[in-house]
């Protein structure tokens, strides 16, 4: 990985590619381009990111564990090889309810 992103044109493995560290939230680029983000993170058990606005719809996938998605106060479970958008300029948080590694895509609008 140059540049903490991944190298192109090599095959991997998401849930390989990152690791759990204990009482942490570990973050790893995929690709970072000025119209969105394509990332990897690892939540340990009982961590999270408190309530925050973006202004860029995100695309938030499962890879392994169990997340609380709260989107506009409504919280939404989400295991393994599930999906939610979180839309641009609406609150939103994530919790591990269990420790979780997510991909998040976050889209910027050309605006």
């Amino acid at each position: 990985m140059a540049n903490n992103e991944f190298e192109k044109g090599v095959k991997f493995s998401f849930n390989d590619s990152i690791n759990y560290n204990d009482n942490a939230i570990v973050s790893k680029h995929i690709l970072k381009k000025e119209t969105g983000n394509v990332s990897l993170f690892a939540f340990d058990k009982g961590e999270g990111l408190s309530e925050h606005t973006t202004p860029f719809d995100a695309v938030v996938y499962i890879v392994d564990g169990k997340a609380d998605i709260i989107i506009d106060g409504k919280s939404n479970i989400l295991e393994a090889n599930e999906t939610i958008v979180m839309p641009a300029n609406i609150p939103h948080a994530l919790k591990a309810v269990e420790k979780f590694k997510m991909i998040l895509t976050m889209i910027r609008d050309k605006n």
